[in-house]
């Protein structure tokens, strides 16, 4: 299909509330979900939520075997979420580094709940219910939260943990 522009932090979209979809099975909802992965692929990323493109349907992707923009996290099963619902299944929160392709260059560390369940369809309107921790859970939690018009550093109780990457890489290498 094709690569999208994704929108940056600045972007008036990127701070919407997106809509239910309403329709599954669409030929234009396949087709915003392969744009979305297209895109997803082109930029290395973990997930993508249909905001992040110009889109304002509650529409997120996510999942890989392996992503290069972070090594160490586990496979994620790749997965189409729409309408989705989140309920934590813990009161306890983890707090670890995210970064965001609408936030480039930078990243931050912020809490998450350590365990959920989220509920929601994918295209064709089958119903998804799946319990989720980690990294698996964060990556949810942070595309669920474009559909709400909220970016991860909105997340962050603490902005001296906020910065450029290649600054925090230089932070260690002294």
């Amino acid at each position: 299909m094709a690569v999208r522009k994704i929108l940056k932090m600045g972007h008036s979209r990127l701070l919407r509330e997106s809509e239910p979809v309403k329709v599954f099975n669409t030929p234009e909802l396949h087709d915003l979900i392969a744009d979305m992965f297209d895109t997803m692929y082109a930029a290395d990323g973990a997930g993508l939520a249909a905001p992040q493109i110009g889109v304002l349907k509650r529409v997120v992707i996510f999942g890989y075997d392996e992503n290069n923009r972070y090594p160490d996290a586990p496979p994620v099963p790749k997965t189409v979420l729409i309408n989705p619902v989140m309920t934590p299944l813990t009161d306890e929160f983890d707090e670890g580094w995210e970064g965001c392709l609408s936030v480039p260059g930078m990243r931050g560390v912020v809490p998450r709940w350590k365990k959920i369940r989220y509920e929601g369809f994918d295209q064709f309107g089958n119903k998804i219910s799946r319990e989720a921790d980690g990294f698996h859970a964060r990556v949810v939690q942070h595309e669920c939260d474009h559909l709400d018009g909220i970016l991860y550093p909105m997340r962050m109780p603490d902005l001296d943990l906020f910065g450029f990457s290649e600054a925090f890489d230089e932070d260690e290498d002294e």
